[in-house]
């Protein structure tokens, strides 16, 4: 568990949950060690949490409007495969274990280069594209 505590909000992440809280102290805590931070580090680093936030957010938006216009006809809207094209292709759907056990590197790497009947997108989509829609996979988990 990682735990910033920065002038009066906090985010704590757990795994891939991350929680924004108010707070009045200043510091890092990882595991056992603590950190006491300077007011004015304190502000800068305030500023690039919630950027990081937001941005991440914004990303998977991005993310999903990518998938909505390039995957959804075969993966569905949700992810789970069950549109007429999904079904005749027998796609996994994109929540379960065996797609969310993959790296994003190896995810990203089967949108760009495709496998078995779904073709590649690597000359469609960009990089940045193509890392926006994996985010976006990682929501879909069950």
């Amino acid at each position: 568990m990682l735990r910033l505590i920065l002038g009066g909000a906090a985010l704590q992440r757990r795994g891939r949950r991350a929680i924004l809280s108010s707070a009045l102290a200043a510091e890092v805590r990882s595991s056992n060690r603590k950190l006491v931070l300077l007011p004015i580090v304190r502000a800068s680093l305030t500023t690039t949490l919630l950027a990081l936030v937001f941005s991440a957010s914004a990303f998977a938006e991005i993310g999903a409007e990518t998938y909505k216009a390039r995957c959804s006809a075969c993966h569905g809207a949700n992810g789970s495969g069950e549109t007429m094209l999904g079904k005749n292709l027998k796609v996994r759907p994109l929540g379960s274990d065996d797609v969310q056990n993959k790296s994003d590197d190896e995810i990203a790497a089967i949108i760009s280069k495709g496998k078995k009947r779904m073709p590649p997108f690597g000359g469609k989509l960009s990089k940045d594209q193509i890392r926006d829609v994996v985010k976006y996979i990682r929501l879909l988990k069950k």
